[in-house]
């Protein structure tokens, strides 16, 4: 969703009429995975793809008719298929692609979970008895859990326990359920949309600008704190989404720390790092790292203790951070730091 979420908020500020095509089954080679996402206009205007090119013309057609009828439609697309064939999908693969009406209401549950760094899931009907199809669920975990049931009411129990286990796996799922009453399987898809990878950097420092720029190309937002506005400022970092001119502490409460930000601590300097560190190492989140050598790292450990943090939070911290690659230079200091991140938030090992 993030990749074409830009373009949405603009088609809706407008108040344009969108479709939205989902890639909800992939089988053998295809070119774009299961989630993968397409926005339509009425004026046939794309945002984002489903299949790399080789089936959006057909997918377009659908679109402007389901803007038409308000109607869903699962369109099915295989090597076998002379539709297929006809509109290039010539890899090897099949797929199916949902496409319907951008639902308001389930968009602006997601938009403003995914703002708030929580992971959410939204459940679709995809077959089964007609007055089912097309109903969502949504859910969001954060802190607290936030709940956008279905219409139907019966839908609701089956629907959130498939979100449930999708974002416990971390994967879109597809399920066939009864309904008690109901004739027919209902074939229900859940969708996850993980929280956006997003870096903060504490210390407009040169290695930041290097950090910020790697980040971006690797798909994070980038945030720069620093309350020394000749580093925090706009010339030095033209291309970061957020610059907070402010002390950690009050820069922190405006923005979120989920499991998916990283935390790099940059300016070597007490005063601004440790008030740094007291926020993110208590926090929720996924990675915290602070520049300085190992002698360095006990001195600042020794301070927070006394300043009451946990011996359990203090091991969180990456410190000296990043992995160990000989760098020297500010960008491969950069590179070892985003090197370090990507590897705790994949769950691989590192130093």
């Amino acid at each position: 969703m993030w990749d074409i979420l830009e373009q949405i908020e603009a088609w809706q500020a407008e108040k344009v009429p969108l479709a939205l095509a989902t890639v909800v089954e992939t089988w053998g080679s295809s070119p774009r995975g299961v989630g993968a996402k397409m926005a339509v206009t009425a004026e046939g205007e794309i945002a984002g793809s489903v299949s790399g090119g080789c089936v959006e013309g057909a997918v377009v057609e659908q679109s402007l008719a389901t803007l038409g009828s308000g109607k869903p439609e699962l369109m099915h697309f295989g090597v076998a298929d002379e539709t297929a064939w006809g509109v290039g999908l010539a890899c090897g693969g099949t797929i199916e692609v949902l496409v319907e009406r951008l639902s308001d209401r389930h968009y602006t549950f997601t938009r403003a979970a995914l703002e708030a760094e929580e992971p959410t899931c939204t459940v679709t009907v995809l077959r089964g008895p007609e007055p089912f199809i097309g109903d969502k669920a949504s859910l969001a975990q954060g802190a607290e859990e936030r709940v956008l049931g279905p219409a139907d009411d019966r839908l609701a129990a089956p629907m959130l326990a498939l979100a449930h286990e999708a974002l416990e796996n971390g994967r879109q799922m597809r399920r066939q359920v009864a309904l008690p009453g109901v004739e027919g399987e209902l074939d229900l898809f859940a969708d996850v949309s993980p929280a956006p990878p997003t870096l903060v950097m504490v210390g407009g420092v040169h290695v930041a600008v290097a950090l910020a720029s790697l980040a971006a190309t690797l798909g994070y937002r980038t945030v720069v704190i620093d309350p020394r506005r000749s580093f925090g400022s706009e010339a030095r970092f033209p291309q970061v989404d957020r610059l907070l001119q402010m002390w950690p502490e009050q820069a922190f409460e405006s923005v979120p720390l989920g499991p998916s930000t990283a935390v790099a601590v940059l300016t070597h300097d007490p005063k601004i790092d440790d008030r740094a560190l007291k926020v993110a190492l208590p926090s929720r989140a996924g990675y915290v790292g602070a520049l300085g050598s190992r002698k360095t790292q006990a001195k600042r450990r020794q301070r927070l203790q006394e300043a009451g943090l946990t011996d359990a939070q203090l091991d969180r911290l990456h410190g000296p951070i990043g992995l160990s690659i000989g760098a020297q230079t500010p960008e491969e200091i950069a590179l070892s730091i985003m090197a370090e991140i990507v590897a705790v938030q994949r769950g691989a090992a590192a130093g």
